[in-house]
């Protein structure tokens, strides 16, 4: 399976949740998208944008001390998210039994997706968020997207795609 690298720099929560949206639109049942940057980097605020655009009603917030919080949606494709937020495992090695939710139908959003990399399946798209200012992020996604289309939907919302 090939995989591509696209980075977008985004300066606002409403643009980052905007691409979480964009990337939600593309997303499939199981598929798993793993979440990684510096802390306050954005990663929760992403996934309410996947939320936001599987329809989701709740609140969504970092599930940091319950490992993990499952969404309904209202998506005709995917019936669920699970939104996991690993920070707190020091290895895949816990009692926690994560990998089971990958292959539900629904879609998996792992923050700190790194600690938990050997559970992880090959084909899951990897987030990684760069601080570069107070406001400024670089959002890389590593995908398996055909063609252009998550590059030219990123320019058809108005942001910068970085090569």
């Amino acid at each position: 399976m090939k995989f591509k690298s696209t980075s977008v720099k985004v300066k606002t929560t409403e643009e980052m949740q905007n691409i979480g949206g964009l990337i939600a639109s593309f997303a499939t049942p199981n598929l798993v998208i793993g979440l990684n940057g510096d802390l306050g980097a954005g990663k929760t605020v992403l996934t309410k944008g996947i939320g936001k655009y599987l329809g989701i009603k709740r609140t969504i917030n970092s599930p940091t001390f319950t490992i993990m919080k499952i969404y309904d949606t209202t998506n005709s494709l995917i019936d669920k998210l699970y939104h996991l937020d690993v920070y707190r495992l020091e290895s895949a090695d816990s009692d926690f039994e994560l990998e089971e939710y990958f292959y539900l139908g629904g879609l998996t959003v792992i923050e700190w997706s790194i600690i938990i990399n050997d559970i992880l399946p090959a084909d899951m798209w990897n987030v990684e968020i760069s601080i570069l200012d107070e406001e400024t992020r670089v959002v890389t996604i590593k995908h398996n997207i055909e063609d252009n289309k998550l590059e030219e939907s990123i320019k058809e919302l108005g942001y910068e795609v970085i090569y």
